[in-house]
Parts: C-alpha cells; structure tokens; sequence
C-alpha cells in the first residue's frame, strides 16, 4: 500500500511532533509523578486511544465538520475546557488532606485514568484537525484506498505515541517514592502543581481557534 519512501519520512516527522512538550505530554507526566508509573501507563494507553477515535474521524471526514462547523468546533472546545478544569477543582479537592489518608485510599483506578486520558485527548478540537492535515500528506490515491492509508498510517502513529508515552510515564513515574518520602509537603505542592498543569491546559484550549 505504501512506498518505503513514505515511512521514511513519516516516522521521524511523527516521532518529532510526539516528542515535542505538549498538552498531552504535561498531562501524562502530571498524572505518572501523582499516581505512579502503571497510573502513568495507563494514562499513556488512554492518550494514544484517543489518537485512534480522531484517526478513524479524519479517516471518514468527520473532522471535516470541526473544520466548517464553527458551532461544532465551540461545542467540542467547551466541553474540553470543562473537563479539564473539572480535573483542575479535583485535584485541589485532595489538597487539603493528610497524606497518610491519600495513601491510604490508593491511586485511581487504572481504567479512570484510561478514561482521562482518552477523554483529554478526544476533547481537544485541535487534535483533529491536525490528524486532518497531517494524515492526508502521506495518502496517495494511486497507491489504493485514501481511508484506508489514512487508517494505516494513524495505527503507526498511535503505535509510536504508545511507545514513547508509555516510557516518558515510566520515568516520572520513578520519582513517586520520592514525594512520597517528603511527606505532605510534597503532597501539596504536586497537587497545586497538577492543578495548576490542568488549568493553564484549560486556558491554553479555551484559546484554540478554527
């Protein structure tokens, strides 16, 4: 379906714009220093699913609709910004307590950071139209089904933030022990730390424009 040529050059563009620091990137590694490294994973596993939702949008031309639709692209942004500072006010809500009880209540499920992570990253209109344009780039219509490439080529690029992802969550992850060993200070100021990264990322959104 494709010529080498094209992965040549479509790895290392992907892998470039996966490394480069993100809303993602921030997101995951905030949720890794909080809850740990398989919590980070699973934010990781939740990210990339959502890379897989907009491939199959951009695939079908449902993004296109966020591209024209002015109201869809509000409604999409709203919706976005409302989780995260949802996930901002959570953050804080712990705050307050002390330590011992936040760890005695364990970390999150890993099938909610999954959801926040897919959720973080289906929300955001401006991942769409950018598997939009990015996609099409490497498509060719001589070389067989457009959707199909566009599929293919999506799959390689989740597959890659998977990777990469889950190695940046495994090293933030290994510097959970050492909140926990300073105690409730450290508590706190990674909570007002993971809020503050949920608000500015709400900010950051509420500013996206079409």
């Amino acid at each position: 379906m494709f010529d080498a040529s094209v992965w040549l050059i479509f790895v290392p563009a992907s892998l470039a714009l996966i490394i480069a620091p993100g809303p993602d990137l921030f997101f995951l590694l905030s949720q890794s220093l909080r809850n740990g490294k398989q919590a980070g994973l699973a934010t990781a596993m939740g990210l990339a699913a959502g890379n897989l939702v907009h491939t199959l949008g951009a695939a079908l031309g449902i993004s296109v609709i966020f591209k024209t639709s002015a109201f869809a692209f509000f409604a999409l942004k709203a919706a976005g910004v409302a989780y995260l500072l949802y996930l901002a006010w959570h953050a804080l809500k712990e705050q307050p307590r002390p330590f011992i009880a936040v760890m005695a209540k364990g970390p999150l499920s890993l099938g909610t950071l999954f959801r926040r992570g897919m959720l973080m990253n289906v929300l955001n209109p401006k991942v769409a139209l950018f598997f939009l344009a990015f996609l099409p780039q490497f498509a060719h219509p001589a070389e067989g089904s457009v959707p199909l490439q566009m599929v293919a080529l999506g799959g390689v690029f989740t597959v890659l933030v998977t990777l990469v992802f889950g190695a940046s969550a495994w090293f933030a992850g290994t510097l959970r022990p050492w909140l926990i060993r300073r105690g409730d200070k450290a508590r706190r100021l990674s909570a007002w730390l993971m809020s503050g990264i949920f608000f500015l990322l709400a900010v950051r959104l509420a500013l996206v424009e079409r």
